[in-house]
């Protein structure tokens, strides 16, 4: 038997520990008269995703959701992070609501508070409505009036029971990853697309924030995903290189929704890309929030590359790598709780809202033995107590995932679950790594 090296009473009085999911890789896409999203359209063009393999069924947690939220509640996590669907709730994007879908959430609302779970909601992770992405989708600016739009009409129904909210998870995933690398819908490879998404992206955050103020909800936040990036050698070239690739990476949205700017290193190449008056919108970009996450899982190890810009290259890090090939590097995520504290958000409660590994868990006689992730979390975990030591006002950790699920492009191989998922029959399994946090969050 494997445990934990840390207890729930290791952390101050009233931190949070919750788990994470996210709407298109659980619930079943095909279910309760959602939308066509541009995940599906993605998925189902040959070579995007392994396998061909989509969000249509993933976990069925559109029907399963009761026995899931059960393991979430029987874990001890105190919180639970899901997202809504903005295409469950609007199929056409805009317009007519799916009362199926509104009431789906509101359900799932429910079901969290009547098992003691605070319900923690993002309301996009990254499933666009195909209608509005064959408007230009991010690169369109009307996506900030479209947005606005989605979150009065969810939150109408569902805000008065939130815990907290944040917009839209990871702006670096619906921005950079899906316009300018092409990895995830609508998989373009296209440097204005790049800079209008990116600059899109958080003009839709805050006029979310400013819908959500006016319906009178608070403990609204932002959440961003971070790589540390490492210069391969300390000449100019590489450290220029890693400079880059920060600033895109992670210190463009920071910047944008806490500073007000976007840093130089990145405007360098994206600013003649960028819409007319872009500058004109921090107003609304910089909407107050209450806490800012932080999503992170590796570092990348950069070095020069003599193409176009931006003249970096992601190479090989000699660290023990995640079944991502991700490499586990728990000190980025103390880097980044102090730096980001330091330089962005000063006294504003910090929350780690993800953060886990893939492993290639198997299932034999009944128990899935994943003791590389209770080392992976209780390493992570040590960085989170070392920063909050050094007055770092860090109020919370969110484990991804609670279930094995749909990985976008990586398909179903990759898993990331406390909760082992036979996507055969659906049966659920829980985790060494499951049982172990449960031991150490009931001390």
């Amino acid at each position: 038997m494997y445990d934990f090296n840390f207890t729930r009473s290791d952390f101050p009085d009233g931190f949070l520990f919750g788990c994470a999911t996210s709407s298109y890789q659980i619930e079943g896409h095909k279910f309760g008269g959602a939308g066509l999203t541009h995940w599906d359209s993605f998925a189902a063009t040959p070579g995007n995703v392994v396998r061909a393999e989509n969000g249509t069924l993933a976990c069925d947690h559109y029907h399963r959701f009761e026995d899931d939220l059960d393991l979430a509640a029987a874990a001890g996590f105190d919180c639970y992070r899901f997202s809504t669907s903005w295409a469950r709730v609007l199929p056409d994007g805009i317009g007519s609501p799916n009362a199926e879908g509104l009431d789906f959430y509101d359900r799932l609302t429910d079901a969290m508070l009547e098992r003691g779970l605070k319900p923690c909601a993002t309301l996009y992770h990254w499933e666009l409505p195909q209608p509005l992405a064959d408007l230009g989708g991010w690169r369109n600016r009307e996506i900030g009036n479209w947005f606005a739009e989605f979150t009065h009409v969810i939150m109408s129904r569902i805000g008065d029971r939130m815990y907290s909210v944040a917009p839209i998870n990871e702006p670096w995933c619906v921005g950079w990853l899906s316009h300018f690398l092409g990895h995830h819908a609508p998989g373009l490879r296209d440097i204005r697309a790049t800079a209008r998404a990116m600059h899109h992206v958080l003009l839709a955050h805050g006029r979310a924030i400013e819908v959500m103020r006016g319906l009178g909800m608070s403990n609204l936040g932002a959440v961003f995903n971070f790589e540390w990036a490492e210069p391969v050698d300390q000449s100019p070239e590489a450290l220029a290189a890693a400079e880059t690739y920060d600033a895109i990476y992670n210190r463009f949205f920071l910047g944008g929704a806490f500073k007000g700017a976007y840093p130089q290193a990145a405007l360098k190449g994206l600013e003649p890309h960028l819409p007319t008056g872009w500058q004109d919108d921090f107003e609304t970009i910089t909407q107050p929030v209450d806490w800012c996450g932080l999503n992170y899982y590796t570092r990348k190890v950069i070095g020069p590359d003599a193409g176009p810009w931006p003249h970096y290259a992601e190479l090989d890090g000699p660290f023990p790598k995640t079944q991502m090939g991700w490499e586990i590097y728990p000190d980025g995520l103390y880097n980044f709780l102090t730096r980001t504290a330091q330089e962005y958000t000063g006294d504003l409660p910090l929350i780690v809202t993800e953060n886990g590994m893939a492993n290639p868990d198997v299932l034999q006689g009944g128990a899935v033995q994943d003791e590389a992730r209770i080392a992976y979390v209780e390493a992570h975990l040590a960085r989170v107590r070392r920063a909050i030591s050094e007055g770092v006002p860090v109020e919370g950790y969110f484990l991804w995932s609670l279930l094995d699920n749909y990985e976008w492009a990586l398909g179903y191989e990759k898993r990331f679950g406390l909760v082992h998922v036979d996507f055969d029959t659906l049966t659920r399994t829980p985790k060494a790594s499951y049982d172990a946090l449960k031991r150490a969050l009931a001390i």
